[in-house]
């Protein structure tokens, strides 16, 4: 089959690889429809992620249709089309019955970074029956990839660790995917301000068109004074990380308010200073999470009654043999005026 892979830090490519076996009766091999790429696969590529070695087959997000169940697995069967969660959880370990599926003590998240993922033809799933999800009938499968990872990130790791609540000030640190589908999901608790700070004036457009309040181009370096100003000196009950780079913490630092919470999402590579010179007297909560996915049925349902549109976030879609041209367009977001990708297998 064909895979994406990863071949050390900024190196990739395109190879023939085996077919995924069955290895153990609690899986499942899953034949790709549609995949995308995460910030977090660049992150990979970066060289930010050590556990994920050189020859692995990246991603972890799709969608797909079930070829071979193993014995052991019961709520699904060959032919069956699932939704792939970015976490593969056993249910059974102390983490997966305290609801923290990242934790799994057998799996987490390991698609596309301790074992092989799902940027190929087919990919196996381990504890496929609590880490899938059967796809409604005439479901929008470009839409629901988006399910996979980055709406039950946005809004388990910045709403909800975030506290963020009717007439709250919500400020996003990050107008890429992760970042919309905090603003996204965030209104589902009507607060009363969103703030969407971005480099971008394309992205910051996408997100006045999906719910932002008001939005601040960063590029000046006086996003704080700016965000102050907004809000009268106060800052924002809720301070939301979505880029995984040290200049956008320390914004967060900024612009919370007394009280606040800082709920960080971005995938850190590099050490964060934390201003306690600033911050100690302050009442703040600083949050960090990996998503769990818990959320994801709930999502599902959601964007099935069309509460929340997920396929707004799509903006470019390539064959699987393109997939090096998809990386490019993904990683020079501001030249492409690229969200998510999709690449159909």
């Amino acid at each position: 089959m064909k895979a994406l892979v990863y071949r050390g830090p900024g190196r990739k490519a395109i190879e023939d690889r085996p077919m995924p076996r069955i290895e153990l009766a609690t899986d499942a091999i899953v034949k790709i429809s549609k995949t995308t790429i995460c910030g977090t696969d660049l992150h990979i590529l970066k060289g930010d992620v050590a556990s994920c070695a050189p020859g692995r087959i990246l991603g972890h997000e799709g969608v797909g249709a079930i070829t071979e169940a193993g014995q052991s697995v019961t709520s699904f069967r060959a032919g069956d089309r699932v939704l792939i969660s970015c976490i593969s959880s056993c249910g059974k370990c102390e983490y997966c019955r305290r609801g923290m599926y990242s934790h799994c003590a057998t799996g987490g998240w390991i698609l596309g970074n301790t074992i092989d993922g799902t940027q190929a033809q087919y990919v196996r799933i381990p504890h496929a029956d609590t880490s899938l999800y059967k796809l409604p009938p005439g479901a929008d499968e470009e839409a629901l990839v988006m399910l996979s990872d980055i709406l039950p990130t946005g809004f388990e790791c910045g709403v909800l660790n975030g506290k963020v609540q009717p007439g709250c000030t919500v400020a996003i640190v990050g107008a890429g995917p992760v970042g919309l589908a905090a603003l996204l999901t965030a209104q589902f608790y009507a607060p009363a301000r969103i703030i969407m700070i971005d480099l971008d004036d394309n992205r910051l457009a996408i997100a006045r068109q999906l719910g932002a309040t008001e939005t601040v181009n960063s590029s000046d370096g006086k996003a704080a004074a700016a965000v102050m100003k907004m809000t009268g000196g106060q800052g924002a009950d809720t301070a939301i990380e979505a880029v995984g780079i040290p200049a956008t913490f320390e914004l967060c630092e900024e612009i919370v308010a007394p009280g606040g919470t800082i709920a960080n999402i971005g995938v850190h590579g590099a050490q964060v200073p934390l201003h306690l010179e600033r911050l100690w007297d302050r009442n703040i909560t600083i949050t960090t999470r990996l998503v769990d996915t818990v959320s994801t049925p709930m999502l599902l349902k959601t964007a099935q009654a069309g509460k929340i549109n997920p396929r707004l976030l799509i903006t470019h879609r390539f064959k699987l043999d393109a997939i090096l041209e998809a990386y490019d367009t993904f990683a020079r977001a501001a030249d492409t005026k690229a969200l998510k990708v999709i690449i159909e297998a």
